[in-house]
């Protein structure tokens, strides 16, 4: 992989498999996959419908061709709701396997195109340590992917805490994503849920894992955190200054601005003031290219939004198309 110039890190897929899975097994969850309508499959998650997937959802050809029009080399390729973690302990561990085979077939179909981030059934640390095992000696998988909280317990529960010390021992980094927001009938109107939800997670996730001491107990691990860090590097003022006058923060040994560096941002910021704020905060050295492919509040063009970008020079724009993703995956 010496060639390409852009990899875009944060890029959805769903497989047949996992869309299969879906429709034969989920409905007494509430989850399933209608193929119903022409236009494509769709996922319906306790009555809130996706629209009907486009063929690049999960046809990895067809995929490679739109990856093509938009000018992007690579895909580290992702899931996002409904994900798995709703799903009885059996369920939730094939999910995570037939979801990591599929990025495995898809790189080895495109091995210059396709990398994958892999699931874990996060509920049940044996399995979750089991897959972990399994897909770190796969070819293509170069980190995790995980929700921004998994089902009603944050990233700060002990309980994960044996799955980090074994991902940070085989020196690969976690991507995060939302999955469920919080007070979500508020939200429901206006797709306020993604607007507005889903950055405000990210903050909520970032903040758990830096006073819960996650990246304390857990020093050489990063977290990626999308939609350019949600709401995180704007109120990390705030945050720092409560930490300096709340007892609930103060068995944190350093301020929590100083953990900035310990995160990856991806560049989905829909606002070039806001995007230059972000690297003129964290440094160009913690910015990855993202895109959301294939949502219609992703980036049609991401490498444009960074080549385009004033102010930036021709190496902090290298940095964030690839040379940070290759630093994080291990490229």
């Amino acid at each position: 992989m010496d060639t390409f110039k852009s990899i875009d890190i944060h890029a959805h897929f769903y497989p047949e498999g996992y869309l299969k899975l879906l429709q034969d097994e989920g409905a007494p969850y509430g989850v399933g996959c209608s193929y119903d309508d022409p236009a494509g499959p769709v996922i319906d998650m306790k009555g809130t419908k996706t629209p009907p997937l486009d063929r690049t959802y999960y046809d990895i050809d067809a995929r490679v061709a739109a990856m093509d029009e938009k000018g992007v080399d690579v895909h580290v390729l992702s899931l996002t709701q409904p994900m798995l973690y709703w799903a009885s302990p059996d369920l939730s561990r094939r999910l995570s396997e037939v979801y990591n085979d599929a990025c495995v077939v898809a790189h080895e179909a495109y091995p210059e195109r396709y990398l994958g981030f892999a699931m874990l059934p996060m509920l049940d640390t044996k399995a979750a340590l089991a897959e972990l095992e399994r897909v770190a000696k796969l070819p293509g998988m170069r980190g995790i992917y995980m929700a921004t909280r998994i089902e009603d317990k944050e990233l700060s529960d002990p309980q994960f805490f044996p799955i980090y010390e074994a991902i940070e021992a085989l020196g690969l980094h976690i991507f995060l994503h939302p999955v469920k927001v919080v007070d979500p009938a508020r939200l429901k109107k206006f797709y306020l849920t993604n607007f507005i939800g889903n950055p405000t997670e990210s903050a909520i996730a970032a903040s758990h894992l830096i006073f819960g001491e996650v990246l304390d107990r857990f020093p050489k691990l990063s977290f990626v955190l999308p939609h350019g860090g949600g709401t995180f590097p704007y109120l990390i003022g705030r945050i720092t200054h409560g930490w300096g006058v709340r007892d609930e923060c103060k068995h944190l040994k350093n301020p929590p601005e100083e953990y900035l560096r310990r995160f990856y941002y991806d560049t989905i910021t829909h606002s070039h003031p806001a995007l230059e704020y972000l690297i003129n905060l964290v440094g160009a050295d913690r910015v990855v290219l993202g895109s959301d492919f294939c949502f219609d509040m992703s980036y049609q063009r991401p490498v444009d939004v960074v080549m385009e970008h004033p102010g930036l020079s021709d190496a902090d724009r290298e940095l964030i198309l690839c040379g940070n993703a290759r630093r994080l995956l291990s490229l």
